[in-house]
């Protein structure tokens, strides 16, 4: 099992690859990785893990959002309108 998450934070890495980039990108990722706790590698994996989770299925979502989906469709809103809403609701 290579780069897959076993859970939120932990990852089997046993492939090794080898990456050129831009030595201010590296830079930028380490100290990345170091702010979030983290290596270059795992969050290099996780973003490709991503990528891949993206295409394998469908975010699954609750059943009261999963029931909104859509039903906008057709029926323009603006930003204006949507501000109209709120002051109308709350004032």
């Amino acid at each position: 099992m290579t780069g897959r998450t076993l859970d939120s934070k932990l990852y089997v890495m046993n492939t090794k690859l080898t990456l050129r980039m831009d030595e201010e990108l590296v830079k930028t990722a380490k100290i990345e990785a170091e702010r979030r706790g983290k290596s270059v590698s795992q969050i290099v994996g996780e973003f490709f893990d991503s990528l891949a989770s993206g295409r394998r299925k469908k975010m699954k979502l609750p059943p009261i959002t999963a029931s909104l989906v859509g039903v906008l469709k057709g029926h323009p809103v603006s930003e204006d309108d949507y501000l109209k809403h709120l002051q109308e609701k709350y004032l």
